[in-house]
C-alpha cells in the first residue's frame, strides 16, 4: 500500500533536530503526505490547536515543553494517532508513553521505509475504527463496544481506550474466549510481525486492564495464557 492511496493525509511532525527534522519533511512529502513540521513540543500544540492532522510524529527529547508532557496535553483533547519517536531505550520511557497515549513508538536511528509502514499500519487501523456503525445493544452491566468513539463504556463510564487499546480489547473480544497468539495480535492490531523483544502488546494490555478496572468493570478480563497468549475471559488478570 503506497501513501498516495490515503486521500489528503495530514502529518504534524515535532522534531527540533534541524537535520533529522528536515529529512522528514522531505521524505514524506516525497512520499505523498502534507507535512507541517514543528520545533518544539509548543510549537506543536499550537499546530494541532488549528489544524486537523491525521497522525502526529513526535520527538520525546524536545526543548521546553518535552514530547512526553506535549503528549498528556494533546491527549486531553484528541484522539489523533501519535507516534513517539526517541533515541531513548529505557522501557521506563517507553511504558510512560504509552500510559500517556501513545499509538506506537519508533527508536532512533530508524529507515524511512520502517517508518512509512509504520504511518501506514495506523491509518489503516484508524481508517477501520472510524467506520459508523450503530452502537451495540449491551445488556446493564456489560461493556458496550463503540468503533466510532473506538472505546468501551460501562454504564455511563467510558473507560478511555487509544485506538490501539480499543482494536485490541475488540479483537479479544470477538474472538469469543480463544486464546489469540501474540503473533496474530501483532499482525492483526499492530499491523507488524513479532519479534521477542518488543513489548508494545504487553503494554497496551496492561493498559486496558488498568482501564476496565478504573471504571468498575471485573466481569471479564483479558487474560494471558502462559506459553500460547491473550484471551478476553471470565477470572482474575494474571
Amino acid at each position: 500500500m503506497h501513501p498516495e492511496a490515503i486521500h489528503a493525509t495530514n502529518i504534524l511532525a515535532i522534531e527540533d533536530d534541524p537535520v533529522l527534522g528536515a529529512y522528514l519533511h522531505e521524505e514524506l512529502r516525497r512520499g505523498g503526505f502534507q507535512v507541517t513540521w514543528c520545533r518544539s513540543g509548543l510549537e506543536g500544540l499550537e499546530a494541532a490547536g488549528r489544524q486537523v492532522f491525521d497522525l502526529v510524529l513526535l520527538d520525546i527529547l524536545l526543548p521546553g515543553l518535552n514530547g512526553l508532557d506535549a503528549l498528556a496535553s494533546l491527549r486531553r483533547r484528541s484522539a489523533t494517532p501519535v507516534i513517539l519517536m526517541s533515541a531513548l531505550g529505557a522501557e521506563a520511557d517507553r511504558i510512560s508513553g504509552f500510559e500517556r497515549g501513545a499509538d506506537d513508538y519508533l527508536p532512533k536511528p530508524f529507515s524511512f521505509a520502517e517508518l512509512r509502514v509504520r504511518i501506514e499500519a495506523i491509518l489503516r487501523r484508524v481508517a477501520f475504527e472510524r467506520r459508523a456503525l450503530a452502537p451495540r445493544e449491551v445488556e446493564v452491566g456489560q461493556l458496550r463496544f463503540d468503533e466510532q468513539a473506538t472505546d468501551v463504556c460501562l454504564a455511563g463510564t467510558w473507560a478511555g481506550l487509544t485506538p490501539s487499546e480499543y482494536r485490541l480489547l475488540d479483537t479479544l473480544h470477538r474472538s469469543h474466549d480463544e486464546v489469540l497468539s501474540k503473533p496474530f495480535l501483532y499482525q492483526q492490531v499492530l499491523q507488524r510481525g513479532y519479534s521477542r523483544h518488543d513489548r508494545s502488546l504487553d503494554m497496551h494490555v496492561s493498559q486496558i486492564r488498568r482501564k476496565l478496572k478504573a471504571i468498575g468493570y471485573h466481569e471479564r478480563q483479558v487474560r494471558t495464557v502462559w506459553g500460547k497468549g491473550y484471551v478476553f475471559g471470565v477470572g482474575e488478570a494474571d
